[in-house]
């Protein structure tokens, strides 16, 4: 979708925007101007068909007075739209859930929000006020960007769409830039580049034809997580399988991603008990990039589980050509984003829709809301390290551990790995432990990269972690992990590179656990029932018994991860230095060649890994460099 209100030049900036994002909807695509004498309205849209298939559901959506451009689905919109055939006497011509948010919005204005269930960013306009209002979902599946521009706004669903028609306009925004060097994305609360900002989630906005504005929130995962952890403990298998219903409504074909981790097979044995023909896909790597990752066989699981459901599963090798991949890479997640994983998300979602799939389920959001990330446990940890003691931390373990090296003999050792992140963190207080257990660098080691002016940015950006962590009077500590997970991880990261990635097949993927019924039972789950002990999401574990075999339950954790260390040490050696050591970063001065050559000493020699910064920074240099390419102007 995208959009221009009271703008001079909406038709063509609209047009423009359109184009850019054809691949969100080979389908039909859509531009209505709206023109009285005191408003400039033009809407665009393209369309991946996936409920009512039909023309008549075609968007921009125009019906008495109320005109609509709608990116996502509504699950529970069959519920609501006999809730207006009832009570409100709506006639409906399609069989959309576009048709069915419209009407919505006419019966209950911004009350309607909070009774959508599902994934939707959308502008709707009034011909009757000649105002027009911008919604976002309340867990941030899917992206608005927006750019408030003269006496109006211009938005969108991706950046590079708003780049395309006005990038001469902007700025590079170098609080983002450190941002996404910390975290490896750029958090909700950051702009990549100035002046374009992403609508927050669970919030819409209204611009008015006499130039005002109001806005509102009808969702809040700060008020919402505390109400559930102070009420009864829901029943997980009950609120999970129907989520899992829910999210199969579709007119078009479905099937699932199935890493073999337990929160995938959760989604696919859920969704294959409503539909026995489903179907799933799975990654798998080559020997020799398993061998130095030190990978664990993740394809063996999951065909465990589709052994056990009786289903087809699709495998894909991921052999890509890395080199000309990553560009294409950066240009397809929007904003400086350097997880490979979106590499897996776009191949897999390549091949549904080459076999026809234009829906995938995905487990995306179980480890954020249940506690299953690694970093949870080694967070946690900490407190039982500390209690040993210092001599022995200081002067034995940790010069132990510094001094053995990640990799031996093309062989990589995991527990070397661990062992040097958690030695970065061990000896911290809770909040600086948590962010330093999942970002790239501490304080002192990103001042030192990145341009000296830039200190005070880099504390600013710091600082923002802490409110967020500390915006919350949740008990336990896992709580508190979970909800800033929620607000910064998931949404920053895992969802938009899975919207991107998806988008850029023309496919759409959906997120059960991402679900607000989800959301409200995790969080009614005590933190000590979340992570017991050593077993993590353990709660989730004990009602996934009834669905899934023992040996998937309780393996081991695996990440949705790729051969990083193996592209990053042989296939991309040539474009690390020639790409970003001899590249823009080092030439504006935005980094400092001294400390990121021996970033990469480091990493060719086996003493540390350093390849995720590696891939990030590389990831950064072409983002840095598309987005200048689009007349985006330095600071």
């Amino acid at each position: 979708m995208a959009g221009a209100y009271q703008q001079p030049d909406g038709k063509v900036v609209v047009t423009t925007m359109v184009e850019r994002i054809d691949h969100r909807g080979p389908d039909a695509c859509g531009v209505l101007e709206l023109v009285d004498p005191e408003t400039s309205v033009v809407l665009g849209h393209r369309r991946l068909s996936i409920i009512d298939l039909s023309t008549a559901s075609d968007q921009p959506f125009a019906k008495d007075g109320l005109t609509l451009s709608y990116n996502g689905e509504v699950y529970n919109y069959r519920e609501l739209r006999s809730e207006l055939e009832r009570h409100h006497g709506v006639r409906f011509a399609t069989g959309s859930d576009t048709e069915v948010v419209l009407e919505a919005w006419r019966a209950w204005g911004p009350a309607s929000l909070a009774r959508l269930r599902g994934m939707f960013a959308f502008a709707v306009h009034d011909a009757s006020t000649g105002s027009i209002t911008l919604a976002r979902d309340p867990l941030g599946i899917k992206p608005l960007y927006v750019m408030e521009r003269g006496e109006g706004v211009v938005f969108a669903s991706e950046l590079k769409a708003i780049l395309a028609a006005v990038g001469r306009e902007l700025t590079v925004d170098p609080q983002a830039m450190v941002a996404s060097a910390l975290y490896y994305w750029v958090p909700q609360e950051f702009d990549s580049v100035r002046g374009v900002s992403k609508l927050p989630p669970g919030t819409w906005r209204t611009y008015h034809r006499d130039g005002s504005r109001s806005a509102g929130a009808f969702w809040d995962v700060v008020e919402e997580a505390a109400r559930a952890s102070r009420g009864p403990q829901a029943d997980l298998r009950e609120v999970v399988a129907e989520s899992v219903r829910a999210h199969l409504v579709s007119d078009a074909p479905v099937a699932s991603f199935l890493s073999g981790g337990l929160d995938s097979s959760i989604v696919t044995a859920l969704a294959h008990r409503q539909d026995p023909s489903i179907e799933a896909y799975t990654i798998a790597f080559r020997a020799e990039d398993q061998k130095l990752e030190a990978m664990p066989d993740d394809a063996k699981y999951a065909r465990i589980m589709a052994r056990t459901l009786g289903i087809r599963l699709h495998e894909i090798e991921i052999r890509p050509d890395v080199v000309s991949l990553l560009p294409r890479m950066v240009d397809i997640l929007d904003e400086p984003i350097g997880d490979p994983a979106a590499i897996n998300t776009l191949l897999m979602c390549d091949a549904a829709r080459d076999a026809g799939v234009k829906v995938l389920l995905s487990g995306m959001g179980a480890d954020e809301l249940f506690g299953g990330y690694r970093k949870h446990l080694a967070t946690l940890a900490t407190a039982r390290y500390r209690r040993l003691p210092a001599p022995l931390r200081t002067g034995v373990i940790a010069p132990l551990v510094r001094a053995t090296p990640v990799a031996v003999a093309g062989r990589g050792i995991r527990t070397v790995r661990w062992a040097q992140r958690f030695l970065t963190f061990a000896e911290l207080p809770e909040e600086e432990a948590f962010r330093r257990s999942y970002t790239m660098y501490d304080r002192d080691e990103l001042v030192d990269l990145v341009d000296p002016a830039l200190a005070g940015t880099v504390d600013g950006v710091l600082d923002r972690h802490r409110e967020v962590y500390e915006d919350n009077a949740l008990e336990h500590q896992v709580d508190r992990m979970c909800l800033a997970d929620a607000r910064m991880f998931m949404v920053g990261l895992n969802l938009t590179y899975t919207d991107r990635a998806s988008m850029a097949a023309s496919t759409e993927v959906r997120v059960p656990f991402v679900d607000i019924e989800v959301f409200r039972a995790a969080f009614s789950v005590p933190g000590p029932e979340k992570i017991r002990g050593r077993v993590q999401k353990a709660a989730l574990k004990d009602a996934a018994r009834a669905w899934l075999p023992d040996e998937v339950i309780d393996r081991p954790k695996a990440s949705f991860g790729v051969p990083l260390r193996a592209w990053v040490g042989n296939d991309l050696r040539e474009l690390v230095d020639d790409t970003l050591l001899r590249g823009e970063l080092v030439g504006s001065g935005f980094l400092r060649r001294d400390p990121l050559q021996r970033l990469v000493d480091d990493q060719r020699s086996g003493r540390r890994d350093e390849s995720k910064q590696i891939w990030q920074l590389l990831c950064l240099e072409y983002w840095y460099r598309n987005v200048r390419a689009s007349g985006v102007a330095t600071a």
